[in-house]
């Protein structure tokens, strides 16, 4: 019974979101100069400051100068507005999540997400193993380390390169751009990479990983360490604000009625274990990486990305969550309605 409860009430949510996406669908976006003052008062009120310290638990993220700091917002006709360092690549890390998720939800349905990964949040840190004990489902939702390399091992693919190959060509059709893999990123977290290892192996042991352990650890690790910037990454969400259609290039990466579904998962999942709290904040679907990269969609409108290395203890970028916040109550545009700051 508690279940069935569990399962009506999520789809209760989801219809929620589904309604306020279309809601937003036919909403015009504010004017570029609008976009543009709102983008540059973020930057100057936020560049200097200096809470937080970059990841250092992979050792190459701590040598990433930390005063960088970029705000971009791509528009859903392809208007591009930014400020700061928004050129600079930074390795994508759990921001590359939701995209291969939606990989996985255009292969396979998002039932195959929902059943074969799972779609509630953990309430525990991102690379928990203990949730892998905690909760049936073991990966638990895309958007954490289990689930994600979870979504890896789900891709249809036949050996490693052809894995790895799906998975990279899908996140560059998401920004755009082709996209390289920062090689010393990939090797400083393959090298010290025990925890996700860990929860490969587990996972394969419950069988809830549908591939090789240490195939599906390389090709997510290798994901983690793509090359983006803060435009490509706020391109790729405007991907998904767009319907799932590249507003760049035109190319569809997403069945439209599979977006309301991805952005719920983000809505609940996004933000690691504060995502309650940015929702109850900014209103908006996002995801985070501790490259210090966050991505955040405005169903019909827009996305707003930005890049900062410092991290708060919950691995979100302190920078970036304060601009993301702030544009957010500055137009008003969460998804439950506007939140003012």
């Amino acid at each position: 019974m508690f279940k069935t409860d569990v399962i009506r009430h999520a789809w209760k949510g989801l219809l929620v979101l589904t309604l306020m996406f279309n809601i937003s669908s036919s909403l015009a976006a504010p004017d570029k100069e609008t976009l543009q003052q709102v983008v540059n008062d973020a930057y100057l009120k936020f560049k200097d400051l200096e809470e937080g310290a970059n990841a250092n638990y992979i050792p190459i993220l701590d040598t990433v100068p930390s005063e960088l700091f970029g705000v971009v917002i791509v528009t859903n006709d392809g208007e591009v507005i930014s400020a700061g360092d928004v050129t600079y690549r930074f390795s994508i890390q759990s921001a590359s999540k939701p995209f291969t998720a939606a990989l996985i939800m255009s292969q396979q349905g998002p039932e195959a997400v929902r059943e074969k990964i799972g779609v509630e949040p953990t309430g525990m840190v991102f690379n928990s193993k203990l949730a892998v004990e905690l909760y049936g489902q073991r990966s638990v939702n895309p958007l954490v380390n289990a689930g994600a390399i979870a979504a890896v091992s789900l891709v249809e693919a036949n050996g490693e390169e052809e894995r790895w190959r799906q998975i990279h060509e899908n996140i560059e059709g998401f920004a755009g751009e082709k996209l390289p893999v920062l090689e010393k990123v990939y090797q400083s977290e393959i090298d010290t990479a025990w925890g996700n290892r860990s929860i490969a192996w587990n996972l394969f042991n419950y069988g809830r990983l549908y591939a090789e352990p240490e195939e599906t650890l390389r090709v997510y690790t290798r994901q983690c360490s793509i090359g983006v910037n803060a435009k490509d990454l706020a391109v790729m969400g405007a991907t998904l604000s767009n319907g799932g259609i590249n507003p760049l290039t035109e190319k569809r990466m997403l069945p439209a009625e599979h977006v309301p579904e991805l952005l719920a998962i983000m809505a609940t999942a996004g933000f690691y274990d504060e995502s309650g709290e940015w929702m109850f904040e900014a209103g908006l679907p996002s995801k985070t990486g501790v490259g210090g990269g966050i991505v955040s969609v405005v169903p019909g409108q827009f996305a707003i990305a930005a890049f900062s290395p410092r991290l708060n203890e919950a691995g979100n970028s302190v920078r970036a969550m304060r601009a993301i916040r702030q544009i957010a109550g500055e137009l008003g545009v969460g998804v439950f309605g506007a939140n003012p700051q």
